[in-house]
């Protein structure tokens, strides 16, 4: 089932869609947002799939759906972690900035705690003061997991994933150095990033999902042109369980909490590149220099997942780079 957050307060309105993303059920009688479906899951997922059902099987009037008219999945979430688990990625970005990797990056995964306060929704601008901090998208897959108990193993770790959904983590590239300079992880240069228009349940993703990685391509398409498809299911150093697992090494993680897959990266490189900064990175390797610029006000980035039948599976984000009016 496909649950979606129409713009309603700071946490939206949660809906049911049907698998084509042309209509949806209002899912207020079951849960009145995403959040407290979650903080319930186990007795209300069954509800929310009989509703789900019904919309599909048409034994359901549903209404137009807009995914305009979204927030993103989860508006504001108690607990957003990026990880950064395609290595052969951080490699190449750690090379731009001419910085070393260490060999326990292969071993030991990366996460970073981003803001969850201000999630953009999947048609909002990115609002930036300048383009002098090199604007950049970075496409990604996401968990949302139920409540993790602490010291959980990478196996037992799949079973609490309950929905999924793509990202848009904006970068602000030329801020990244400076901050990470100071050893105190960045802020600044990671503002409000992006979630797709719905979050799916895992069974919706058939054989595409095996419980710890999604095998499908993952489109980045900036002013119309492909930026790249890499799957996501390849070249995966850590899988989901590995990252929420060591995301809750030492703390529980509770329902509602978000886990990133980082950019999605092939070692492959004809399928391209789901960020610019890979993009410049493999262009200095080649010419000795970049010649791709970060975004520009008036880019416009779209970012969606299509199934083996070419069906959009989560719907677009689709956004625009303007400047910050103040």
């Amino acid at each position: 089932m496909k649950l979606a957050s129409l713009k309603q307060g700071r946490d939206g309105q949660l809906v049911l869609v049907n698998s084509t993303m042309e209509l949806y059920v209002s899912a207020a009688s079951i849960a009145p947002t995403l959040q407290a479906a979650l903080d319930n899951w186990a007795n209300v997922k069954d509800q929310l799939q009989a509703l789900s059902d019904q919309l599909d099987n048409g034994n359901l009037k549903g209404q137009p759906f807009d995914a305009a008219a979204c927030a993103s999945p989860l508006p504001r979430a108690y607990h957003w972690a990026d990880g950064s688990a395609y290595v052969n990625h951080v490699e190449l970005v750690r090379k731009a900035r001419n910085a070393t990797m260490p060999e326990s990056f292969w071993t030991d995964p990366l996460i970073y705690q981003g803001g969850s306060d201000t999630f953009l929704g999947p048609r909002e601008d990115i609002s930036m003061a300048t383009e002098d901090w090199g604007i950049d998208f970075e496409a990604e897959v996401a968990v949302i997991v139920d409540d993790v108990p602490m010291g959980v193993s990478a196996e037992d770790a799949q079973h609490h994933i309950k929905l999924l959904m793509l990202v848009n983590d904006v970068s602000l590239r030329n801020l990244i150095p400076g901050e990470l300079a100071k050893g105190f992880g960045f802020y600044q240069a990671k503002p409000s990033s992006a979630f797709s228009p719905t979050a799916v349940t895992p069974d919706t993703l058939g054989d595409a999902w095996d419980g710890a990685k999604l095998h499908l391509p993952l489109r980045a398409v900036l002013n119309g042109d492909l930026v790249g498809q890499p799957n996501a299911g390849v070249d995966m150093t850590f899988d989901f369980g590995q990252l929420i697992a060591h995301a809750a090494k030492t703390r529980p993680l509770c329902a509602g909490t978000i886990i990133g897959s980082g950019t999605v990266s092939n070692l492959d490189r004809s399928n391209g590149s789901c960020c610019l900064a890979e993009v410049r990175m493999l262009e200095t390797i080649a010419e000795g220099k970049p010649s791709t610029e970060f975004m520009r006000f008036g880019d416009r980035i779209q970012i969606a997942m299509l199934d083996a039948q070419g069906q959009d599976i989560f719907g677009e984000i689709d956004q625009q780079v303007v400047k910050l009016g103040l």
